[in-house]
């Protein structure tokens, strides 16, 4: 029964590998959508909000400004319609789940970007 179980996990496995995020990252998702018999890649860009789930079965919430509306979409990491990952600026926050972004605009939301230490050459 195992055996059978590992099978059909193995089956629906995506086999992608995405970088490490968390909750304040800035991400592009490239994600497909099929549109009658077309299929494309559109690119989502924005803040982390949260990561929820163990493991495979982890889902992220992704928060962009569409003009003046906040747009907030919920990602399976195993989802086979995602194409790719990038991380775009690693953010500097002191907690899991940011709701507050919800009630801030303008320049009050922003995320303040993690500096990295350069190597000196």
């Amino acid at each position: 029964m195992e055996d059978l179980l590992k099978v059909a996990a193995e089956a629906f496995a995506t086999g992608k590998s995405f970088p490490k995020f968390k909750a304040g990252d800035t991400i592009t998702v490239a994600y497909k959508i099929v549109e009658g018999n077309k299929e494309r890649v559109q690119l989502y860009r924005g803040v982390v909000i949260k990561i929820v789930g163990h493991e495979e079965k982890k889902r992220f919430t992704v928060r962009k400004m569409s003009g003046t509306i906040g747009v907030e979409r919920i990602f399976p990491l195993d989802s086979p319609a995602i194409e790719s990952i990038e991380v775009n600026k690693v953010g500097k926050v002191r907690r899991a789940k940011l709701y507050y972004l919800r009630n801030l605009t303008g320049k009050k939301a922003r995320i303040k970007e993690k500096r990295t230490a350069a190597a000196k050459a």
